[in-house]
């Protein structure tokens, strides 16, 4: 697993640079973000962006750093096709030229990217999460924004991610209590909690998912990256 490095954008957003250096962006929203601890402008290295569903705190950023990089886009069609609407995305851009659906699987430079479900809202098309398995099989899952359910024991039979993200913040999306029901269904051995703090509405810190998880799931690690921190897996 040594050389996997995961940097926390805050919010929802991730980069994520893979063992063959690949560079993938999950939700980056960075300008207007008040825990993003990079201005986007910064960003010139991207080979995956992947956008779990179109509100402005998940979509941000993404058409820039497509732009600005070169990168591939992963998400739903109805939102791909609002993107190259808005932000002068080409097809070229796009993963598959159209985007995929929940249950695809994208199979990119030893890289393989699964689009899940995810129980939310979104003004084009669906919510979605992913599971991103890395070059050397290390398995990633992020939830996007959702509410717990049943099904996620499925997805964990299936790809037996290595490492979960999970929302916590409550509100728009699972609360601490749902997100530790969540870890035991998906059966990863590291949880990273994320969408806390934001806004003043929010559960402000994870403590209490901490506190339930050494609780109810003391066989799985807990850690908390903070914004702008990188850390190797």
């Amino acid at each position: 697993m040594a050389g996997i490095k995961i940097q926390f954008l805050g919010h929802s957003g991730f980069k994520i640079t893979s063992l063959e250096g690949k560079i993938l962006f999950i939700d980056p929203w960075l300008n207007g973000n008040p825990l993003a601890p990079v201005s986007v402008d910064k960003i010139d290295k991207a080979d995956f962006v992947l956008v779990t569903h179109d509100h402005f705190d998940h979509m941000g950023d993404a058409p820039q750093i497509i732009q600005a990089t070169g990168a591939t886009l992963i998400c739903m069609p109805e939102t791909i096709e609002r993107l190259i609407i808005k932000s002068e995305i080409q097809e070229s851009q796009v993963i598959f030229g159209m985007g995929m659906n929940i249950g695809g699987t994208a199979n990119l430079d030893g890289i393989s990217i699964t689009m899940t479900q995810a129980f939310h809202s979104a003004q084009t098309a669906n919510p979605a999460g992913f599971i991103i398995k890395l070059e050397n099989g290390f398995t990633i899952y992020h939830a996007g924004d959702t509410g717990v359910f049943a099904s996620m024991k499925t997805l964990g039979d299936i790809y037996k991610p290595d490492l979960a993200m999970l929302p916590i913040g409550s509100v728009f999306t699972m609360d601490p209590v749902q997100a530790a029901y969540a870890a035991g269904l998906l059966g990863a051995g590291i949880v990273v909690p994320m969408h806390y703090g934001t806004f003043p509405v929010l559960e402000q810190d994870p403590l209490s998912f901490i506190e339930i998880m050494k609780r109810d799931a003391p066989d799985k690690e807990v850690i908390i990256i903070e914004p702008g921190q990188e850390m190797a897996f």
